[in-house]
């Protein structure tokens, strides 16, 4: 769709006069309107598009996927084959949309240094400090990395990455002989299912039937505002107790949720939580990563925010070593599920997936 606009909505909601925000809104409800009436028309979606140009016959596609956010475009898979499907930017894109309407017919020339490498393996890095008085209990420490495909991924997942990263620094330095084994794990292809965290649970499960606690970070460089009990039913007991020791100053940021409900995607905590584990999402103040860093061609190291970085590495520091030292195994008692509003009926815990072993599966 031909945006309408470059510039986020807050930007114009501060600076324009009210008529003219609403008159923006208004047309570019009215531009997605003629949009989707289009994909009706051709009797396609936004699903299955890319394979039906494909099939049709074109030599390359070229696609622009805006963010919202100033200079932001998001980018994913190709969803192609053999052919190259290129993201352009915003205004590149639209200056070619307006060329074509116009009858300019312009032509482009595309220079790609990308290959198609075909089928590769994707690995999970695992490293650990041995337990000592409980080797054979865990506490699990979890993030990914797999957004560099448009920028170099910095804030998904790299600034949690290192938070897990310098969190085994501290510990191996202060506390090199942790009561229970701490085990970190950074998950390959997240983005392709959970694959990695799930495949370490279908492999490991004497490891998951004895995990303590997960602790994942995933959405951004802000510092941690929320976690949830995950659907625990004594989760506000011992988190509570975990979260003790922490600082006012990072505390007093931390909004907590408990029993929650229990997540069925987003990040690698989901694969656990489904198996059963008291697994925790870390979430973080979002510090506008929708509109501009999540999988997108800005997601870089100068918007990293290293004084909320080094507040989430102090958090997780702090309650990884007080559930190694908790005397009693945290609860896994789940709550009693509630009736959802949308279908009229009981939720049901997240079931556990199998992860794609090879190119084939589903």
């Amino acid at each position: 769709m031909n945006q309408v606009t470059g510039r986020p909505e807050y930007n114009w909601e501060k600076f324009a006069t009210p008529e003219s925000f609403e008159k923006m809104k208004k047309d570019k409800i009215e531009a997605s309107r003629k949009w989707n009436a289009n994909y009706r028309k051709m009797g396609v979606n936004r699903r299955n598009i890319i394979k039906t140009l494909e099939e049709a016959g074109a030599a390359g596609i070229l696609s622009s996927n805006w963010a919202g956010g100033f200079g932001a475009n998001r980018i994913f898979s190709a969803g192609t084959k053999t052919i190259p499907n290129i993201d352009l930017r915003l205004e590149d894109y639209s200056m070619l949309y307006r060329m074509v309407k116009s009858g300019a017919g312009p032509e482009i020339r595309v220079v790609s240094t990308s290959k198609d490498l075909g089928v590769v393996p994707t690995f999970n890095a695992l490293a650990e400090i041995r337990g000592v008085e409980k080797p054979d209990e865990y506490v699990i420490l979890s993030a990914h990395f797999d957004s560099w495909d448009g920028a170099t991924g910095a804030t998904d997942n790299g600034t949690g990455t290192i938070v897990m990263m310098e969190t085994m620094r501290i510990l191996k330095a202060i506390y090199p002989n942790p009561k229970r084994t701490i085990l970190v794990g950074h998950w390959g292809f997240e983005e392709g299912g959970l694959n990695g965290s799930r495949a370490f649970v279908e492999d490991f499960p004497e490891i998951v039937d004895n995990t303590q606690a997960l602790f994942n970070q995933d959405n951004g460089t802000g510092r941690v505002v929320n976690i949830s009990g995950q659907g625990f039913l004594n989760s506000y007991e011992y988190v509570s107790k975990w979260l003790l020791p922490v600082p006012g100053e990072i505390k007093k940021h931390i909004k907590t949720d408990f029993p929650g409900m229990p997540g069925g995607g987003g990040s690698d905590y989901a694969s656990f939580v489904a198996a059963g584990v008291p697994a925790f999402s870390l979430s973080s103040l979002d510090w506008s990563y929708r509109d501009y860093t999540w999988h997108t061609n800005i997601d870089t190291y100068d918007k990293i925010i290293f004084d909320d970085v080094r507040s989430n590495v102090i958090l997780t520091a702090i309650l990884t070593y007080m559930a190694s030292e908790d005397e009693s195994k945290a609860s896994r008692e789940k709550r009693i599920m509630p009736v959802s509003p949308r279908t009229g009926k009981q939720a049901i815990w997240p079931r556990k997936r199998a992860p794609k072993r090879k190119a084939t599966d589903n």
